[in-house]
């Protein structure tokens, strides 16, 4: 058989990437002459890189350093792709976890910039921009002072154009956006949302062509909108994904298609990974059997002919359900074998 294993990653415990291998490697131990295809997804946040580099095993990693959240450097890298065009994540430059300590005030998405600067300069053709995870709330104003706003003139786009992926659809400004719904989770307090707003919306003053309230223009403290601003296209988290990565044409002439997330629920409806997987499965592999793997499973199966929780695995394995926290690779792995053995 042919099975493609396509899922989201189990934040907090594991990648997108390792949660695929772990599922392959179980599979392959039940049935080791099905044909395996890895196509691990994300949203455009933690992860995409990885994610990307596992779809495109020919693709670069090549290393930039640039400025972190916090104004010190930070070592990160950025994805070549076989066709030309470059991946950058900017939860691996700018990302909440590389701040030593949330400092609202200062944080700082310029080192996002910096290295999309160093992909063009490589001769990046396109760009696919994951913008997840960000630790500022500046509107995405030291990205463009990266491509030259505000100094030698903006950067064209180069010639594949830009495609930003994002899973959030905030706009920039007012009580869903960007200071308000994202900034205290990165340390503003609420006294401060209201200046943070004022400031993001004299930033959005500066063009007035670009609607503020466009759906993701608040993603990634207000950088989906500096983007927009550049002439970038805005993509729908897990459904840009898939499409960057060429999913619909993996799928096809599959006979399984396995997904999965951290934990499924009445949430993952909304445009999560395993339903963007199981809504194409029913596009392009109408005769495939979609299964699904998840830390928890919290919602009816419905459209999936099989499932395995890490946790009731875990439970029935060792006694202990948190091992699957502790050890999700290992109990990944059992998953897949148990899916296997249902094929």
């Amino acid at each position: 058989m042919h099975v493609v294993i396509a899922p989201d990653s189990f934040k907090g415990t594991a990648t997108a990437a390792a949660i695929a291998s772990a599922l392959a490697a179980g599979w392959q131990a039940e049935r080791p002459d099905d044909a395996v295809t890895l196509a691990p997804m994300a949203d455009g946040g933690e992860g995409t890189l990885e994610a990307f580099a596992t779809a495109f095993p020919a693709a670069v990693r090549v290393p930039v350093t640039v400025t972190g959240p916090a104004g010190d450097p930070v070592d990160a890298s950025w994805l070549r792709l076989p066709d030309g065009r470059a991946v950058v994540e900017l939860a691996a430059t700018s990302g909440l976890p590389l701040m030593p300590a949330l400092q609202p005030e200062t944080a700082t998405s310029r080192g996002f910039g910096e290295a999309i600067a160093a992909a063009l300069d490589a001769g990046a053709t396109g760009l696919v921009l994951g913008i997840g995870g960000s630790a500022s709330t500046d509107g995405g104003r030291p990205v463009l002072e990266a491509l030259g706003w505000d100094g030698p003139g903006l950067r064209p786009l180069p010639p594949g154009g830009v495609t930003v992926l994002t899973d959030v659809t905030s706009p920039l400004l007012g009580a869903d956006g960007a200071a308000a719904v994202f900034g205290p989770q990165k340390g503003i307090s609420p006294d401060r949302i209201a200046w943070f707003d004022a400031r993001l919306a004299a930033w959005a003053g500066s063009f007035p062509g670009i609607d503020p309230a466009t759906p993701g223009a608040g993603a990634a403290g207000g950088v989906g909108f500096g983007l927009l601003a550049w002439g970038a296209t805005l993509a729908r988290g897990a459904h840009g994904v898939a499409d960057v990565l060429g999913l619909p044409t993996l799928l096809a002439g599959a006979d399984v298609v396995i997904t999965g997330e951290g934990r499924f629920d009445g949430q993952s409806a909304a445009g999560k990974v395993p339903t963007v997987v199981r809504t194409l499965v029913g596009s392009h592999a109408p005769e495939a059997r979609a299964m699904l793997v998840a830390g928890a499973i919290d919602a009816p199966l419905t459209d999936f002919a099989a499932g395995a929780s890490l946790t009731v695995i875990a439970t029935q394995t060792t006694g202990d359900p948190d091992d699957a926290l502790r050890d999700p690779l290992r109990f990944t792995r059992i998953a897949g074998q148990r899916l296997a053995r249902m094929a």
